[in-house]
């Protein structure tokens, strides 16, 4: 089996990239020239290789998805782990300052429409295959967020972002239903990725007590293995699954 991860340098993306490689699958980092990518594809071996690109661009996603192809031959499955977020509130009294259209837009540009834009190409890639006795010729795994339902304060472009991916899941596997391809979404809670960890430990341990059970933070090998169920089920298929630990956020 050959995935490709955007995002897969660090946090979410890096922990599924280390699952695919441990299952004996073969990866493509799909991440920014900017990131550890390289490093981390060679600590990985020759069934790793890095991609540098912006999920947002048409002719980087393409080259990405060539690389997987003339490195190992085909892609079975790509999983989304790209993203940005910024903490802003839409209208700042005290300041008189209206949340920044830009800061908008890009949160949008990559997490909505950089996730659309794999979505769309690897698909073409994963048309190429034969399907298997299910008919099924691919998996595209989303990340979405609980932020998609729970939106807390200074959360609107994160949130919006997010939610356009729960909202594109269901339509966009009704889509490639036809042609044998299955789209899921995970949508975590609190997980111990470099934004979070970078926190105060006061602040992780706060957040940590957030979650009802068990009352700590989502580790990034948790979600790799829910990538691995998904994969492995062939009836998970038009879904959003929340891997929070219960947590509902409060505003």
């Amino acid at each position: 089996m050959v995935g490709i991860v955007t995002g897969g340098s660090s946090g979410l993306g890096r922990a599924t990239v280390e699952r695919l490689i441990q299952q004996e699958a073969s990866a493509v980092i799909l991440d920014l020239p900017t990131s550890e990518g390289s490093s981390v594809a060679k600590t990985l071996g020759e069934r790793c290789v890095f991609a540098p690109a912006d999920v947002t661009s048409e002719d980087d996603v393409k080259n990405a998805l060539a690389l997987a192809r003339n490195s190992f031959g085909r892609l079975d499955v790509a999983v989304n782990c790209a993203g940005i977020a910024v903490a802003y509130k839409t209208y700042n009294i005290n300041k008189d300052l209206p949340h920044k259209l830009e800061d908008f837009r890009r949160v949008m540009e990559v997490n909505a429409v950089g996730t659309f834009n794999m979505i769309r190409l690897a698909a073409g890639e994963m048309g190429k295959n034969e399907p298997d006795q299910d008919g099924c010729r691919g998996v595209i795994i989303n990340t979405a967020s609980i932020a998609a339902f729970d939106g807390q304060m200074g959360q609107a472009a994160y949130s919006a972002s997010k939610g356009a991916i729960v909202g594109m899941t269901l339509a966009v596997a009704r889509d490639l239903a036809s042609i044998g391809i299955r789209v899921v979404t995970i949508a975590p809670g609190l997980f111990a990725t470099p934004l979070l960890t970078s926190l105060p430990e006061k602040v992780k341990t706060f957040l940590a007590t957030q979650v009802p059970f068990p009352s700590r933070l989502g580790d990034p090998k948790e979600y790799a293995h829910m990538v691995q169920a998904v994969i492995e089920n062939p009836m998970l298929n038009g879904e959003v699954i929340r891997l929070d630990g219960a947590l509902r956020m409060q505003a």
